[in-house]
């Protein structure tokens, strides 16, 4: 990529990216790879600023105000291999006049996908389902037995139809699936296909029989399912979460869950990560994964090349495509 005289900008991917992207990074870049995997600490980062001229971050490393305020000038870049930027300070990165990227688009269908499954995992009883067969426990049959609730032509709530939440709504038209959703702006009709607009949360609270959330985690979406909006949901609703854990309160998730008033829940993400909540594991009506929804090889690969591109262009006195 570079000229042979000129020195190649030296980089740090704090995390073990695909092969694809590796051999791709090392090609085109001075590059040092966390092969231990790990995420990288405040310390870390900050000692990178004064070596790196860019870095490419997973949400698993957080860049605050105050981490920021202590990098040397030498970083140039945060290329993130993520959509998700709430692990970033922004504000504190512009200051510090240094260019953020995200890895938009590549990851949507992978994100919807882990939706839908968690969406039918949780409404026919996936985790208790397994755990009776895989115990040796399943012994009887009848029809009330693990009776579920039906996804074909129910209705379906989107909180955020940015990117994920429509390729999720194209794939539950497949179950014919009523769709409404709440976005901040009423999308134009080629986007939307046919999908109900809501002005407000609490408008299409009332007719999610199963609401997905897809939309960013930020100071006004935190707890944004709190015990007040859950209790507007119909009786037996299913929630799914393949966003991020800030926006569902988890006590007031579990209470709601408890009183049966929401039917099941499938999660791919927590406020703590990694761990998750304890608290949810006594709960066979909730499907949980560890923060997987874009983890493919198709889509990993993808990620790490947007982020990339993202450094070639800046590298090469061009925007980056993904410049936030």
């Amino acid at each position: 990529m570079y000229p042979q005289e000129m020195t190649k900008p030296r980089l740090w991917i704090t995390r073990r990216l695909s092969d694809a992207t590796l051999e791709r990074a090392a090609r085109d870049y001075d590059v040092v790879i966390n092969h231990d995997d790990q995420p990288g600490t405040a310390d870390q980062l900050i000692a990178a600023s004064a070596e790196f001229d860019a870095i490419i971050p997973c949400h698993s490393e957080h860049l605050s105000a105050d981490v920021v305020a202590q990098f040397a000038d030498r970083l140039k870049i945060v290329a993130n291999h993520s959509v998700g930027v709430d692990h970033c300070n922004l504000p504190a990165l512009k200051a510090h006049g240094i260019a953020v990227t995200n890895t938009p688009d590549v990851l949507s269908d992978a994100t919807a996908e882990l939706a839908m499954l968690l969406m039918l995992g949780a409404a026919r009883h996936a985790v208790a389902g397994d755990k009776i067969v895989r115990t040796g426990a399943w012994d009887s049959w009848s029809p009330a037995f693990m009776v579920g609730k039906q996804v074909t032509g129910a209705r379906l709530g989107i909180i955020g139809m940015g990117r994920v939440g429509r390729a999720f709504a194209a794939k539950a038209r497949g179950f014919d699936m009523e769709i409404h959703y709440y976005n901040r702006s009423e999308l134009p009709a080629d986007q939307a296909q046919g999908a109900v607009y809501h002005n407000s949360i609490e408008s299409l609270l009332g007719v999610a029989d199963f609401l997905s959330l897809h939309c960013p985690a930020t100071a006004e979406t935190t707890d944004l399912m709190n015990a007040e909006r859950l209790a507007l949901l119909p009786q037996g609703a299913v929630i799914v979460n393949t966003a991020r854990g800030a926006l569902i309160d988890e006590k007031a998730l579990i209470a709601a869950i408890e009183t049966g008033h929401v039917a099941a829940a499938g999660l791919d993400c927590f406020k703590v990560e990694p761990g998750g909540n304890p608290a949810f594991a006594a709960y066979d009506n909730i499907f949980m994964l560890p923060h997987i929804g874009s983890a493919t090889r198709q889509t990993r690969d993808a990620m790490g090349f947007r982020a990339l591109d993202n450094l070639d262009a800046f590298f090469a006195g061009q925007t980056p495509g993904d410049l936030l």
